[in-house]
């Protein structure tokens, strides 16, 4: 197949999928213990949208849709920002878990490879265990707190994997792994020291997004798309780096300053996902596999399909965490483990076969 009529496939398969992302973002919103119709959730949406610009209220006229009525806050206030916090989240994690692979060469690389998960989550828990989620801005604490657990990790992991100004990648592995099992160690004497607090920090270690707002989407959704741009500007020397790093060089990549600079980026996408999502694994690193069956270890086709993946797939294992048993809800987290760990299984036993 010519590198023309490939790249057409692929375009034609990435606009389908979109299309999936859409179509399940409409749906997944009508699903919960209150039972609403798509067309209602449809009319909803449009009403609202039509209302909050100035001079186009009109253009749909007369409705029936009352935007004080039980279903239309329900869907506005609660179901529609959830939704796409979760798609926004997914592709965060799927787009850095796909960059992280590429840069370290890596298949078994993730988002939380360099410990800015555990950094997070000792940040949440401080804040927990101080009461500041019990407060009225109490999740705005617990996310600014882990926000800053999570740099304070980033920069912790950067100042011990340093050498002289270069960043080697195995210094980087083990610097993330050392610090994360250091936060690790201090959310369980934290834990033990306030077992009144245990179920809450448990509960977002696991990883949610049941307390969706506009507020978060309004701050995640920019993040997403800069992030997401700044790593598909990059892709080239990506594929370069994935080479190895003196093919890069001879290539004319300054592979130390894409390193830092791609590292830096990364650790701020993914502690701006911790701070409104809590912990959820395996999406970054399932999701950029999948994608890689299907179009190659190209990063500039690579880097699209995960992001859609992952907010597929982040959407549909939050669907499920709220609706499997109702009216209890499952930590997102522990569904996607669910769904991951087998892949990830299904994975090393094909790559076990090839290499027997």
């Amino acid at each position: 197949m010519s590198y023309y009529l490939k790249r057409k496939k692929y375009k034609l398969i990435f606009f389908l999928l979109l299309l999936i992302l859409l179509l399940a973002v409409l749906g997944t919103t009508t699903v919960g213990i209150a039972n609403i119709s798509t067309d209602r959730v449809l009319g909803i949406i449009f009403t609202r949208i039509f209302a909050k610009i100035p001079g186009l209220a009109g253009l749909i006229g007369e409705t029936n849709i009352n935007l004080e009525d039980t279903s239309a806050i329900i869907v506005w206030q609660l179901r529609l920002p959830r939704v796409i916090l979760a798609a926004l989240v997914g592709a965060l994690l799927a787009s850095v878990g796909a960059c992280f692979q590429g840069l370290f060469r890596n298949p078994m690389a993730d988002p939380y490879v360099l410990g800015i998960s555990n950094g997070a989550g000792a940040g949440a828990t401080v804040a927990i265990v101080l009461g500041l989620g019990g407060m009225a801005r109490g999740a705005a604490w617990v996310s600014f707190l882990a926000f800053g657990g999570a740099m304070v990790t980033t920069l912790a992991v950067y100042a011990i994997a340093n050498v002289r100004g270069r960043l080697p990648i195995i210094n980087l592995l083990l610097a993330g792994i050392a610090v994360g099992f250091f936060a690790s160690a201090l959310v369980t004497i934290l834990m033990v020291l306030n077992k009144e607090s245990t179920e809450r920090i448990i509960k977002w270690l696991m990883g949610s997004v049941s307390a969706a707002d506009w507020e978060q989407v309004a701050l995640v959704a920019p993040v997403t798309i800069a992030g997401w741009f700044v790593l598909y500007l990059f892709a080239r020397d990506l594929n370069a780096c994935q080479a190895g790093e003196e093919t890069a060089l001879s290539l004319g990549v300054k592979v130390e300053s894409v390193k830092k600079l791609l590292l830096g980026v990364c650790a701020l996408l993914i502690a701006v996902c911790v701070s409104v999502s809590g912990i959820i694994g395996f999406v970054g690193l399932v999701v950029p596999h999948a994608a890689r069956i299907l179009v190659g270890p190209d990063q500039r086709g690579l880097l699209p399909f995960s992001a859609v993946g992952g907010a597929l797939f982040l959407i549909v294992c939050d669907t499920l965490a709220r609706s499997l048993i109702p009216p209890m809800e499952l930590p997102v987290g522990a569904v996607t483990s669910l769904f991951g760990a087998p892949y990830f299984c299904l994975l090393l036993i094909k790559a076990k076969k090839k290499v027997s």
